[in-house]
């Protein structure tokens, strides 16, 4: 949390500036960077809260605790990426067609300046665990700050050498595009979890495909694989053995497997004997119970 901090402080301390510097300027870019700072604020600062609400024990109905608390931030930090790219979009193609005068000197040196800023930032965020959504999100933001401020700066320098006034605007239209590419990656992956879709880079057909292939197991079915939260990932599923197989052998074998191939650790598994005529007694982890007829 330390270095969320200071990333925090940093971010807030030279957003400040930037509007202070786009204003004096007149420059859309300045301004368009000062705003995705403010979403980078944003994220980091939900951040903090939501590695503090995760840090809480379950309790109550949270059985799972609060670490869904920074999905839903991520969310929230996702959309507003998006709002504000279409308004700085929107501004910015009507300055390419329309260019207002602006101070390319101070939009060169502001740029330069944002530009260490943010990689300063982005240092701090990258000692954080990006295991996080969030954290994660924070730090790709920072590194696409840094590069919105390396815009600004050739914005300024354009208009300083060549008098190329659109350049404000183009400049500001690349940053609209990289909080889009930001935003949209931000809804994805958040929205994913909500969803409770299998977590990136793990396949159920595959996993239900290598538990199936294990020595002494018949069948699995009710298979489902989700992710709580950010590193969280979870799985339940009904599997069937051999009549007189030993089932708790069975499990801890599906487990390891689990926990090994695929880092899943948190696993629920109904381990029951297949029946051999598939009606009547069906006995489950030692016990039995009758099947209604």
């Amino acid at each position: 949390m330390r270095w969320l901090t200071i990333a925090l402080a940093i971010n807030l301390a030279f957003m400040v500036v930037e509007v202070v510097a786009g204003l004096i300027a007149n420059s859309l870019a300045l301004l368009s960077d000062a705003a995705h700072m403010l979403t980078d604020v944003g994220a980091i600062a939900l951040a903090l809260v939501a590695l503090r609400l995760a840090r809480r024990p379950p309790s109550g109905p949270f059985t799972f605790g609060l670490g869904r608390g920074e999905i839903l931030s991520a969310q929230v930090n996702g959309v507003a990426l998006l709002v504000l790219a279409g308004i700085i979009g929107v501004e910015a193609i009507m300055r390419i067609a329309s260019p207002p005068d602006v101070d390319g000197a101070f939009i060169l040196v502001t740029g330069i300046a944002g530009t260490a800023v943010n990689a300063a930032a982005a240092w701090a965020l990258g000692r954080a665990s990006r295991h996080s959504l969030n954290v994660r999100g924070a730090f790709l933001h920072n590194l696409y700050d840094m590069l919105s401020s390396v815009a600004a700066a050739l914005a300024g320098l354009a208009i300083l050498l060549a008098g190329f006034g659109q350049a404000d605007g183009i400049a500001a239209l690349a940053v609209a595009a990289l909080m889009l590419y930001g935003g949209w990656g931000l809804v994805r992956d958040s929205g994913r979890v909500l969803l409770e879709g299998a977590p990136r880079g793990v396949s159920p057909d595959e996993v239900g495909n290598a538990m199936a292939s294990l020595p002494g197991v018949v069948e699995v079915h009710d298979l489902h694989v989700w992710e709580v939260t950010s590193g969280f990932p979870a799985l339940a599923a009904h599997v069937l053995v051999a009549p007189g197989d030993d089932c708790h052998a069975r499990r801890r074998e599906l487990q390891a497997l689990l926990r090994e191939r695929f880092a899943i650790a948190h696993t629920t598994l109904q381990v029951d004997h297949e029946h051999p005529f598939g009606e009547g007694l069906l006995e489950i982890e030692g016990a039995e119970r009758r099947e209604p007829s």
